[in-house]
């Protein structure tokens, strides 16, 4: 849980700087509109791999040390 807020830090201050681009209707946004979903879309999927699916995964296959701490 260490890691929650830097991810989730670093995942909304990128979505939000693609925010002008998502909003575009200049010259070029034709281009930017798809390219900014796009992204943002994998900066969420990523996310929610990151805090989600990880931790479930090493849970699952990190074998279970019991009885072997070793105090100093």
């Amino acid at each position: 849980m260490r890691r929650l807020r830097p991810v989730l830090m670093t995942a909304l201050s990128t979505a939000l700087g693609l925010i002008p681009l998502l909003l575009s209707n200049g010259a070029g946004s034709e281009v930017q509109r798809p390219l900014a979903t796009v992204v943002i879309g994998g900066i969420v999927t990523s996310t929610l791999l990151t805090l989600v699916v990880l931790p479930a995964l090493y849970g699952t296959f990190e074998p279970r040390r019991v009885g072997l701490e070793v105090n100093p």
